[in-house]
């Protein structure tokens, strides 16, 4: 076998991005010069780098446990994969090997039967099965959309119509008419392209944010090809928002629809004119890439930032009106919760805090997941929402292969969701607050009771999720993976 730096350089930039680690494969990717390759990423399937390092370690072991008269000794002890490049730890259990018998493992005696496979937790097939007192979802109740040629970071439903938007590292984003007067679900294909010698070209870049605006006739989207864009619902490039200098990680619209709010690797935020898809007011504030942005109002916003802090600002003030900070590693993710008053923010330090514009320092500083928290959202119930008579909570995704939901007022856990065996990407709640979604990369995307933390439902996909979103109705659910699916789980008479 032999393969060029060009290829180790791809397979690890693929590796960190399907990681999660979306800033550090854009790092990577600049340095190591990705994109002057010839490689088509659309070709490698996901998790190539983990794949051909399991195969080399196998044909390691397999070097070991095989005699040099070709007799295998025994089934050898996994080996480490750093004790696997280590040829004196190699050598050694070669040496081991040579004198111990030969075992062999025998069948087990099964009368003549077939013993059958054990089944596959939230495996997908057309008959529900109950699975830890949840019901499978059947194939039957799950369309698979196919287009993309590379994975989707990102989904959203449209907030009045049935359209599902998905974005994608093949530089597009798509929208998906999952209507149930459409037998075959139509797909619109939203090419992301750039100007190059006086003609347009596919950008090659990761499509990897997008929001719908409140009336659903307008999509943003936000690439690593620094640009921002407004369609209409219909596929047309409405306008191009050109001011970030490097990759956009995130972009919301604010309720009344008329400004878009940006963050880029550029450590910077900016306020467009949604109208004019002119840049309004350009925010400098933080000393790091900028990750996440949530708006508080109209006109004042927070934004996160890998260097640590967390800024408040307001469209026509000079500076934050209010920064937090008590984070010792990146801020992943920010929301305000539904009135406004009070913010999350989840981080690499593996803690979640709520801050009140009120005080400086954190209200809760939230200490139970054991590894990164990805992502959090607020549920859409409380004072203020259309559910007010019911408790508001908080459920923070992370890599432990953890959810947890939060009593803020609290400050307490309330539930610890623990099914998903892989990084958790993605939350979502229902419109109603009954439910909560989570996708993993375990292929897996769980429904469960936020009221007993129970699982409700379960459906297993073909690649990892990256995210997961209720539609307006809350009675379908879509997702994106890793394998360039997305899918979507109907779940009325279920």
């Amino acid at each position: 076998m032999s393969f060029s730096s060009d290829e180790v350089n791809f397979l690890v930039y693929r590796y960190l991005q399907e990681s999660g680690f979306q800033h550090s494969a854009y790092t990577f990717g600049i340095e190591s010069h990705i994109s002057q390759s010839n490689i088509n990423g659309a070709l490698v399937p996901p998790a190539a780098l983990l794949s051909i390092l399991q195969k080399g370690l196998q044909y390691t072991e397999a070097e070991i446990s095989i005699g040099e008269d070709g007799t295998e000794n025994r089934l050898v002890e996994s080996l480490s994969l750093i004790d696997a490049v280590m040829p004196d730890i190699v050598a050694s259990r070669q040496q081991q090997n040579q004198q111990k018998p030969i075992v062999k493992n025998e069948p087990h005696d099964t009368n003549g039967e077939e013993v059958p496979a054990a089944p596959t937790p939230c495996a997908s097939n057309d008959t529900p099965m109950e699975v830890d007192g949840s019901i499978e979802i059947p194939a039957s109740k799950a369309t698979v959309l196919r287009g993309h040629e590379s994975e989707v970071f990102i989904c959203a439903w449209n907030p009045t119509t049935d359209l599902l938007a998905s974005g994608s590292g093949d530089s597009t984003a798509r929208i998906w008419d999952m209507s149930d007067n459409c037998s075959s679900p139509n797909q619109l294909v939203l090419r992301h392209c750039i100007q190059k010698g006086g003609t347009e070209v596919p950008s090659n870049k990761d499509v990897t944010s997008l929001d719908w605006n409140c009336d659903g006739t307008l999509l943003a989207t936000g690439s690593y090809d620094g640009y921002a864009r407004i369609w209409t619902n219909n596929g047309r490039l409405a306008s191009t928002l050109g001011q970030h200098k490097g990759p956009i990680f995130a972009l919301k619209w604010n309720k009344r629809g008329n400004y878009i709010l940006s963050a880029g690797v550029d450590k910077t935020t900016i306020i467009w004119d949604a109208s004019s898809g002119q840049c309004t007011q350009q925010f400098s504030f933080h000393s790091a890439p900028a990750l996440d942005v949530d708006w508080q109002t109209n006109t004042s916003f927070a934004s996160c930032s890998t260097d640590q802090c967390i800024h408040v600002c307001r469209l026509s003030v000079d500076k934050p009106i209010k920064s937090f900070q008590g984070h010792t590693n990146e801020v992943n993710a920010i929301k305000w919760d539904p009135q406004g008053n009070l913010l999350a923010s989840c981080s690499d330090d593996m803690t979640l805090k709520i801050w009140s514009m009120k005080q400086d320092t954190c209200v809760h500083d939230l200490q139970a997941h054991s590894k990164e928290i990805y992502t959090i959202k607020w549920s859409p119930t409380g004072p203020g929402t259309s559910n007010p008579n019911m408790n508001l909570i908080l459920a923070s995704a992370s890599f432990d292969s953890t959810v947890r939901l939060w009593d803020v007022e609290r400050g307490a856990c309330i539930h610890t969701l623990t099914k998903h065996t892989e990084p958790v990407y993605s939350v979502a709640f229902s419109p109603d607050g009954k439910f909560l979604a989570s996708g993993s990369f375990d292929k897996c995307v769980h429904i469960w009771s936020t009221q007993s933390g129970q699982l409700v439902h379960s459906y297993k996909g073909t690649g990892g999720i990256f995210e997961v979103c209720w539609n307006s109705r809350g009675d379908k659910v879509g997702a994106s993976a890793s394998d360039g699916s997305v899918f979507v789980l109907d779940l009325r008479k279920l």
